[in-house]
């Protein structure tokens, strides 16, 4: 039903700036962060739990932002709560005119090598898994790639999330303390498994992104 709640953990708010640049996105998460923006989600909401902006992240190279809106804890959330938050960000934001909002729901939480360093990059893969293969997907991702990942030298944080309206289903993100991480040899030892060359090919409609971070009062790293 349309109005069935759904546990979740965060709410994701994704758009593309038409025209992407550093002095664009500072300005965004000035807006995202500030107390006027999450008063407005809050309010919209409806769910009687203060909401509050986690992380804004932006690509450079495909417009994307992303903007993670915590929950104090999992609690259902109905679909008309998730577009009366959608409104609020858009009004609170009238050039992202394509925002929409999606419900995540946990699957995987692991504090990586280096947490506790400042994170500049946030590296997302979504994918929605090839018809019967999500048992073993989410197997191989929640018992073998993301502790693997989470081990490597240069990963802060990594986290899966289940997407229940924009998808793709699959989201696993990974705060990084600069995008090379991805290039270390321990990162590419992990990704090179025989069980991640059986799982991998089962993934569809997968997007990859390299974000950048804006911390609430700080400088974005340089654009990617």
């Amino acid at each position: 039903m349309a109005d069935s709640r759904i546990p979740a953990d965060c709410l994701l708010l994704r758009w593309t700036m038409a025209a992407p640049c550093l002095a664009s996105a500072k300005a965004l998460a000035r807006s995202a962060y500030g107390p006027a923006f999450g008063d407005a989600l809050t309010q919209a909401a409806g769910l009687g739990v203060r909401l509050t902006v986690q992380r804004f992240a932006w690509s450079a190279s495909t417009g994307r932002i992303y903007v993670y809106v915590e929950l104090p804890g999992r609690m259902g959330v109905s679909r008309p709560a998730v577009l009366a938050v959608q409104a609020a960000a858009q009004a609170m934001l009238p050039a992202a005119s394509n925002l929409a909002a999606s419900r995540l729901t946990l699957a995987f939480d692991r504090p990586g090598a280096s947490h506790g360093q400042q994170r500049h990059a946030h590296y997302t893969v979504e994918m929605d898994p090839a018809e019967g293969w999500a048992p073993e997907i989410f197997r191989w991702y929640d018992e073998e790639h993301m502790p693997g990942l989470a081990a490597v030298q240069g990963n802060i944080h990594s986290r899966r999330y289940l997407n229940h309206d924009g998808g793709p289903l699959s989201l696993a993100c990974y705060d990084l303390q600069n995008p090379d991480v991805l290039g270390s040899p321990a990162w590419l030892q992990v990704r090179a498994t025989a069980w991640s060359d059986i799982t991998r090919p089962h993934f569809t409609h997968t997007v990859r992104t390299m974000f950048a971070t804006v911390d609430a009062g700080d400088g974005a790293w340089p654009p990617y």
